[in-house]
């Protein structure tokens, strides 16, 4: 049963936002499955699934009680989708931008989406899952696509627009504003995650002049003496920074039409720790 790990943990982390909670909780479930006869138990591998869900579902309302007190933004854990060995189904990962958004819904509707997009269950079998209607599970979907407004709503998309991180090195290196302008979405928005660990903005930026006038102080104050590796977090473009050995940034790009949408940058050395292994 132990095989199943890498697809229970990926389960747990789409739900949780986090890798490590994501390990702890599949670890919890495979307790509580030695802990019972499990000869009485017909399926073994959907009695897993269904406990790491719903235990899943039971850490993320805990989590959110803590979400509401951290200190600034609260970003999801990234996941280095060009690696094979994060003990996680890099393929069924949801993208960066996308876990993002997800932080808008309820639990309740998060588990629905998840389950109906990203594994492609039906709704009898989200239902017997989560132990609610058939109805109710139609209903937790519909309400989630709507409080997405809209959005791009793919489990996860190729990375778009690799030559961009060049383009963006070369116009941040060289502090050219026209050029970061013509990549830059009209309506950009920055959000950092420091955890209140480290320096970070405290509120999203939106907007072109505030986030391009952050980006170039924090690059000329902090960045351009570090080592910097190009990468993909969540199947989206991203940058790693480090400063020696450490690995003190990771920005994701979220592109759209050829220019970026939403940058992302995890600073919270907590949510780190994966990448820098």
């Amino acid at each position: 049963m132990d095989s199943l790990r890498p697809l229970l943990t990926t389960y747990a982390y789409n739900i949780l936002g986090s890798l490590e909670d994501a390990k702890d909780v599949v670890q919890d479930a495979f307790l509580k499955f030695m802990g019972i006869d499990s000869d009485k138990i017909e399926d073994k591998r959907n009695y897993l699934i269904r406990t790491v869900i719903n235990l899943s579902i039971n850490a993320k309302k805990k989590q959110q009680k803590l979400v509401a007190e951290y200190p600034g933004p609260w970003l999801p854990e990234p996941v280095a989708t060009e690696r094979a060995d994060a003990g996680i189904l890099q393929k069924e990962i949801l993208s960066y931008s996308l876990m993002v958004l997800l932080e808008k819904l309820n639990v309740r509707q998060r588990a629905v989406f998840i389950l109906k997009e990203a594994f492609d269950y039906d709704h009898e079998e989200i239902a017997e899952v989560l132990d609610i209607s058939v109805e109710n599970s139609r209903k937790l979907l519909s309400r989630a696509k709507e409080q997405l407004q809209k959005t791009d709503t793919g489990t996860h998309k190729p990375v778009e627009g690799k030559d961009y991180i060049d383009k963006f090195l070369t116009a941040i290196l060289q502090g050219n504003t026209q050029q970061l302008e013509q990549l830059f979405h009209d309506e950009i928005v920055l959000m950092s995650d420091g955890g209140g660990k480290v320096t970070a903005a405290t509120k999203p930026l939106t907007g072109m002049k505030p986030v391009l006038s952050f980006l170039l102080g924090i690059f000329n104050k902090g960045y351009r003496q570090a080592r910097i590796e190009r990468g993909e977090i969540n199947h989206e473009p991203a940058l790693f920074y480090y400063q020696g050995n450490t690995l003190v940034t990771c920005q994701v790009f979220s592109i759209q039409d050829g220019q970026v949408k939403n940058f992302y940058l995890i600073r919270n050395p907590d949510k780190l720790k994966e990448l820098q292994k």
